[in-house]
C-alpha cells in the first residue's frame, strides 16, 4: 500500500477524488487534493524542523507549538485513508518492505554517517533506534501491519486512543525503538482508516473555510498563552508522562486534548488545501524525498554555524529560514530529483523476492 509521502495512490472513486467544474473526475484518475495536501505539509514539517536552531522567541515558539500540533498527524491520517484496503498478503508486505524498511536502514546508515563526518565521530549505529525523522518509516510499517486489528475491533478509534493514553503511563516504552511515537500517534492512523470520501468533501464546502480562519487564528493565540507554560515535548508525543517528569495523569489527559486539537486544526488545514491540479500537485507526488534528504540539509547547516549569525535573531532572520526551508524542500520534491535517486528511495529488489511456487 501507499505511503502518503510517495506518489502512489489507488486509482479513487469519482466521489473519492472530488469533482472538476465540469462534474467529472480528475482526468489521470489521481485525486490530486490529496497530493496537493502532503506538498503543503512537507512543507509545514520542514519549516518546523528549520526553526528548531532559531534563537528563543515566544512568536515563533507559539507558531511551532502550533504547526507540531497537526502537521504530522494530517500525514499519518492520509495514510490511515489509502491503507483501507491493505491485505497481510504477499505482495502487500513485500511493498511495505521495500517501500519503508530498506529505505530505513539506507538512511539510517546514511544519516549515521553523516552525523559521523559533521558532529559526533563516535555515534553509534543503531538500526533499532532511528535517527531524527526516520522514525516515521518503522512506525508507519508496523500502522500498516496492524490494519486488519483495526477494521475488525468495534469502535476502533476510541480503542487506539485508549492504547495511546496507556502508553504516556508506560515507561517501559520509552526505549530505543520509537514505540511511544508508535502508539501515540496511532489514533490519527486509525482515524484515517474510518474516514470515507464525503467526510473531505465536507471540508470544502465554503462555510467550513471561512470557519477555520478564526479557528486558526483562535489556535494561534491558545499556543502563544500556552509556550511559557507547558513543553512543547508533548507535541513531538515519545515520551511518557514519568519521562516528562509530570503526574501520570497528564498523559492520558494530554492525548486526548492533543488527539482533539490535531482533528481540528487538521481540518481546518485541509479545508484550505486546492483540490485541482496545480503546481504543487506533481511535488506532492515525490515527499518522500522531500522528508527523507531536508534534514541532511538543516543538520548541516545546524552543525556548520549557520544559525549562530546574529541576524537569525530576528523577525527577518526568522522570514529568511522560513522562506528557505519552503523553497529547499520543495526543490528537493522535483520529479528531477526523484529520478536521479529514486533507486534508493523507492528500490525493486525484485532480486530478492521469493518467486511464488508454480502450481503443478
Amino acid at each position: 500500500m501507499p505511503s502518503p509521502l510517495t506518489s502512489e495512490q489507488p486509482r479513487p472513486t469519482a466521489a473519492a477524488a472530488g469533482t472538476t467544474e465540469t462534474g467529472k473526475p480528475p482526468d489521470d484518475g489521481r485525486d490530486h487534493f490529496f497530493d496537493n495536501a502532503k506538498y503543503l505539509a512537507i512543507v509545514l514539517v520542514a519549516v518546523g524542523h528549520a526553526w528548531e536552531p532559531l534563537p528563543s522567541g515566544r512568536l515563533v515558539e507559539a507558531a511551532y507549538t502550533l504547526i507540531y500540533t497537526f502537521h504530522m498527524p494530517v500525514f499519518i491520517l492520509i495514510a490511515g485513508y489509502f491503507s483501507r484496503g491493505f491485505e497481510l498478503r504477499p505482495d502487500r508486505v513485500w511493498k511495505l518492505i521495500t517501500s519503508l524498511l530498506v529505505p530505513y536502514l539506507i538512511f539510517e546508515l546514511l544519516y549515521t554517517a553523516f552525523h559521523r563526518l559533521t558532529r559526533d565521530p563516535e555515534l553509534p549505529l543503531s538500526l533499532l533506534e532511528p535517527y531524527w525523522l526516520l522514525w516515521f518509516l518503522p512506525a508507519l510499517f508496523f500502522w500498516r501491519l496492524s490494519t486488519p486489528v483495526w477494521q475488525a475491533v468495534r469502535a476502533p478509534v476510541l480503542v487506539s486512543l485508549a492504547v495511546a493514553a496507556v502508553a504516556t503511563v508506560s515507561p517501559a516504552a520509552d526505549g530505543n525503538l520509537p514505540l511511544q511515537r508508535i502508539l501515540q500517534f496511532l489514533p490519527f492512523y486509525v482515524l484515517g482508516l474510518r474516514l470515507r470520501p464525503e467526510h473531505f468533501a465536507f471540508l470544502r464546502r465554503t462555510w467550513v473555510r471561512v470557519v477555520s480562519v478564526p479557528v486558526f487564528a483562535l489556535g494561534l493565540l491558545i499556543a502563544y498563552w500556552l509556550v511559557p507554560r507547558t513543553s512543547t515535548s508533548w507535541f513531538f508525543r515519545k515520551n511518557s508522562a514519568r519521562e516528562m517528569d509530570t503526574a501520570e495523569w497528564t498523559g492520558p489527559t494530554a492525548t486526548l486534548l492533543l488527539f482533539v486539537a490535531a482533528v481540528v486544526l487538521g481540518a481546518c488545514f485541509l479545508a484550505w488545501v486546492p483540490k485541482g491540479r496545480g503546481w504543487m500537485t506533481a511535488l506532492g507526488t515525490c515527499t518522500l524525498y522531500g522528508y527523507l534528504l531536508h534534514g541532511f540539509v538543516i543538520r548541516a547547516l545546524r552543525y556548520g554555524g549557520f544559525y549562530e549569525r546574529p541576524f537569525f535573531d530576528t523577525a527577518l532572520g526568522t522570514v529568511a529560514v522560513t522562506a528557505g526551508a519552503a523553497v529547499m524542500v520543495t526543490l528537493l520534491c522535483t520529479p528531477y530529483v526523484r529520478s536521479l535517486l529514486r533507486p534508493l528511495l523507492e528500490p525493486r529488489l525484485e532480486w530478492a523476492r521469493q518467486r511464488p511456487p508454480v502450481p503443478e
